[in-house]
Parts: structure tokens; sequence; C-alpha cells
């Protein structure tokens, strides 16, 4: 057995893993081809590094596959019921910045809070005779918002892909997505609402709270955790 360690198999968020743990000591580094899910570790003893997609680690968490994971806390509370019984962040990791919002056509000027929204939901509904569609991946976490604000009159339509585009296609009327810089959306004629997002998210490195290290994994996570300071 040996500690397990998920991190985000490709792209940017790697990267800036890989040199986030470097920083404090510890080398992540991919062995084998780019094709080949495979890493290795160096500075601590009894760890082993798993590569999976960032959308997969929350699971491998929750299912106590891995031990510890970094992924988008956006993903740890979508995909995840109470979270926080499942999972234990142990620190933020400083990239990744993301606000998962919601946005509505520019042209809707008269649309800017969440009351306004739920305003013109209404009159959506009573001109059309269907409920105002926003498209999202983030169901959980955009249901739970809308419900504290008092919104009613809207149906969620599931989104995996260029969800900025789902108006101009006619298959939505307000989005819900998430965003660093709002330049897609700025390109696509949307504006963000004058509102606290539904989630403020970055990259972040998660405990399991399911996965119970034993003898040796548990002398390799205090080992981690002190070289990292977490």
């Amino acid at each position: 057995m040996s500690l397990k360690l998920g991190v985000p198999s490709k792209g940017r968020l790697m990267e800036k893993t890989f040199d986030w743990f470097g920083a404090r000591g510890v080398g992540l580094k991919r062995t084998g081809s780019d094709r080949e899910y495979a890493g290795a570790v160096d500075g601590v003893d009894g760890v082993e590094l798993v590569l999976l997609s960032a959308g997969e680690i929350p699971r491998e968490l929750a299912a106590g596959h891995i031990h510890l994971g970094v992924t988008g806390m956006d993903l740890i509370q979508e995909k995840l019921v109470q979270w926080d019984q499942k999972v234990e962040p142990l620190a933020e990791l400083g990239f990744g910045h993301a606000d998962l919002i919601l946005a509505v056509p520019n042209c809707w000027v008269d649309v800017n809070t969440l009351d306004d929204l739920d305003a013109a939901a209404a009159a959506f509904r009573e001109v059309h005779g269907f409920r105002m569609r926003i498209a999202t991946k983030y169901h959980r976490l955009v249901r739970q918002y809308l419900h504290h604000a008092g919104v009613a009159d809207y149906q969620l339509v599931d989104s995996q892909g260029a969800t900025e585009g789902t108006i101009k296609n006619l298959t939505s009327e307000a989005v819900a997505d998430i965003t660093s810089s709002g330049e897609t959306l700025r390109a696509n004629h949307l504006k963000i609402l004058e509102e606290e997002p539904v989630l403020r998210s970055q990259a972040t490195l998660f405990r399991s709270r399911v996965a119970k290290p034993e003898g040796a994994d548990r002398v390799a996570l205090d080992a981690l955790r002190d070289k990292l300071s977490v």
C-alpha cells in the first residue's frame, strides 16, 4: 500500500500543481509517454502520484480511493452531496481562480440583479408558456443559489461545453458558468448579474475523510503534510 495523491492529469492545472508542490520540496513528475497517466513523487517516501481529470478527483476522494487530491472547490461542491463530511480542504493553492456566475444577454437592460431576474422569469413564462431556461453544468450549486434568492420560474438545461453559445443557439435564455476573466461572456454579448457569484473557486488540496491511512500510510501522510505545512 502507499499514500495516494491525485492531481490533474494535464494542462495548466497539472503544471501549476507540480510547481506548487515543487516549491515546497516535493517533486511531482509524469513518467512514460503523454498517453500514460503515470507519475512519480520525490522528496517524501511512500507517496504514489495518481493522475486523473480534475472532474474525477472529487469522486475518488469521496470513495476513499485516494487520500489526497487537488481540484477546484466548484467541482467538490457540485459533485459531492454534503461534501464537507467526505473531504477536508487543507490548502488553497493560489491558482485556478474562477467564479461561478449568472449571466444574461446585454440587451436585457432591466435585468441586473437576482430580483430583476426573478421578475423577468415570471414575465417570460407568462409570455412564452414555459420556464426561462438557464444553461449550466453546475445544477446543484445553481439550484441552491437561486432557491436562497427566491427565484422560482426557471428550468436548468444541461450544458457540458460552450455554455456561452447556448443563448445564441436558442437553447437557453441565461447561463450559469465558471469564468476567470469574463472575456468569453463579453464576446458573446452577455453580462454578469451585479451580485455575489454563486461560488468563488480555486485549486485546493483536499484530504479524504473516507480513506483512513494506517501504519506506513499514516507516516507518509504526516511527513507530506509537514513538508507542505498544511
